[in-house]
């Protein structure tokens, strides 16, 4: 919800990429947003601006797969920091013999 917050008021300057993390592309849209005002005088600047709200409008559907990218990755960095294992211990339910019902 903070990302879209970000980028319906603050879309331009790329702050809601550089809140999800993505660096690069938001240094890339901020320099387009300044770039495009300060050439505006000059009609250059309205297709830098033209760009930079597109890509917002696009940013619009690809932010809940950067959000969940973002989530895969911090599972897989726990799952490895805490031992790589993602359910119950395999010692915490043992295995009955075959046709005999487990009893605990």
């Amino acid at each position: 919800m903070i990302a879209y917050l970000l980028l319906v008021f603050l879309g331009g300057f790329g702050a809601h990429r550089f809140y999800l993390g993505k660096t690069g592309t938001a240094v890339a849209m901020l320099i387009l947003w300044v770039l495009g005002w300060m050439t505006l005088i000059l009609g250059v600047g309205l297709i830098m601006l033209a760009a930079v709200g597109i890509w917002a409008f696009v940013d619009l559907f690809l932010i809940p797969g950067i959000i969940r990218a973002d989530q895969d990755a911090l599972r897989q960095r726990l799952a490895v920091e805490f031992g790589g294992h993602s359910g119950p211990h395999p010692t915490a339910f043992p295995a009955s013999a075959p046709g005999v019902p487990f009893t605990a």
